[in-house]
């Protein structure tokens, strides 16, 4: 049952989105620490995550009634409800993974490392989600991770939740799923949750630490281990994007990160630098209208640096954890502004009707790759479902010991060709994103003028438009 109810009012939070429940019902909550016990340094982190309210199970009478508490503050819950044992000893940047995000979705806390023990259990990770999670009655064939004990339930999906505990309660006290013990409560509720089909992001630690403990030696260990890390050189180091294209991630990222600090220290908004990348780009448009060998050189400098800045304001929400639905959407018009300013830049620049019209056609090509992208990240939200466990996945039985194995066939080679750096960067490069027009844009418009780039948006983009078109058949046929 509900031990305490605690609400926290921080002004540094002003719209917290997340309550948690702790679960302290077994014995190792109550180990020492140098903040007191485990659970008493819990709660110090959570004081400093926004987090609305915390509730802690305790006086635990067995799995199923610790089943049963999740399920009545699930059905009462109004916001996303994160479930955390109070034996987890973690760094405050693993918990802020999830805790901190604005989305506030459906995540687990997982070790990209099939390093499996009794109190990590294994998961199979594929493209971001966990699609098979284990406890010790049930089994993940060709596991690739681990479950680190924190999970957050996003609002749509609390009444999946609340069902899926009841259900596992029944199931517990009738046996029916062998030796479990309350140590493995929010074990049982992640493989319900992904057996009955709810999306669930797999939030990895990556060099952080997030470990659940038994005994006072390794929880010693544990909390030792969390000063070899510089949490906040992780959370920079975490803020620049690890799926960008190749002239992102090699020819801007790497000087742009130095600057997050300096405009985080700053009070720099992540849309005060968006409207500075736009102010750069508007002038690149007018020194490309010139016209002239000079004007084209420089109007690409501009560009390229207006780019950057657009890479960084990205990098800035992410370590500030800023962003949002708003922030993506002005960002991304940003963008769009940004490029065809520049195109009508550049066919000024050129005396004749002949340029406009390659321009006006690069524009249309661009709107429509868009549109396409999109039409299908819509059509496959819609698959996934707004609210609970509608997405593609088959909802499977939690009394079957056994999950699904992952694809064989063409898919499995498929993906593990695509693990392959070389084919992971053509990949990427292939499909023309942003930051390959950019170069494209500035090396050709510089060195061979408006015609050569528009030609050359229009090749490259007809082939980036069909291998696209062709991937998104091929992946929702499957």
């Amino acid at each position: 049952m509900p031990d305490s109810l605690t609400a926290h009012d921080d002004p540094r939070h002003d719209h917290p989105a997340t309550a948690a429940v702790v679960l302290a019902t077994t014995p190792a909550s109550r180990l020492s620490c140098s903040d007191g016990t485990l659970l008493d340094r819990l709660g110090t982190q959570l004081d400093l995550l926004p987090v609305r309210d915390v509730q802690v199970l305790t006086q635990g009478v067995g799995l199923a009634a610790d089943l049963r508490g999740v399920a009545k503050i699930a059905r009462t819950a109004v916001s996303a409800l994160a479930l955390v044992p109070a034996d987890l000893v973690a760094h405050t940047e693993a918990l802020a993974l999830l805790l901190d995000h604005p989305a506030h979705d459906t995540g687990a806390l997982v070790a990209l490392d099939p390093a499996e023990g009794p109190l990590r259990p294994p998961v199979r990770v594929e493209g971001g989600t966990v699609v098979a999670a284990g406890s010790s009655f049930h089994t993940v064939p060709e596991a690739n991770a681990t479950f680190r004990g924190l999970l957050q339930v996003a609002a749509p999906d609390l009444g999946t939740l609340a069902e899926v505990a009841e259900e596992l309660a029944e199931l517990a006290d009738t046996g029916k799923l062998g030796p479990v013990t309350p140590v493995e409560t929010v074990d049982l509720l992640l493989v319900g949750l992904v057996r009955s089909g709810v999306k669930v992001r797999a939030a990895p630690l990556g060099p952080l630490h997030a470990d659940r403990v038994a005994g006072q030696h390794a929880a010693d260990v544990a909390v030792a281990r969390l000063a070899e890390v510089d949490e906040d050189r992780v959370r920079l180091d975490t803020s620049v994007k690890d799926d960008d294209g190749f002239f992102a991630t090699f020819l801007v990222s790497t000087w742009t990160r130095h600057l997050i600090r300096p405009a985080a220290r700053l009070k720099l908004t992540p849309n005060t630098v968006t409207g500075i990348s736009v102010g750069l780009a508007v002038l690149a448009a007018v020194w490309f209208s010139a016209g002239t060998p000079g004007g084209l050189l420089l109007g690409a400098v501009l560009f390229y640096l207006s780019f950057a800045l657009d890479c960084l304001d990205g990098q800035l929400a992410r370590y500030t954890r800023t962003f949002s639905p708003l922030g993506a959407w002005v960002d991304g018009m940003a963008d769009r502004l940004k490029e065809y300013l520049v195109y009508a830049g550049l066919a000024l620049g050129v005396p004749g009707p002949g340029v406009w019209r390659l321009a006006v056609a690069a524009m249309i090509l661009q709107v429509v790759r868009h549109a396409m992208a999109h039409s299908f990240a819509g059509a496959a939200a819609g698959a996934d479902g707004a609210g609970g466990a509608s997405w593609s996945r088959p909802a499977r039985s939690l009394r079957e010991s056994a999950d699904a194995a992952s694809p064989r066939g063409l898919l499995a080679l498929a993906r593990r060709v695509e693990r392959m750096p070389v084919v992971r960067w053509l990949k990427r490069m292939i499909v023309l994103p942003i930051g390959e027009r950019t170069a494209l844009i500035c090396v050709t418009a510089a060195g061979w003028g408006a015609r050569t780039t528009f030609v050359t948006l229009l090749a490259w983009g007809g082939v980036a438009m069909t291998y696209q078109l062709v991937g998104r058949m091929a992946r929702s046929a499957r």
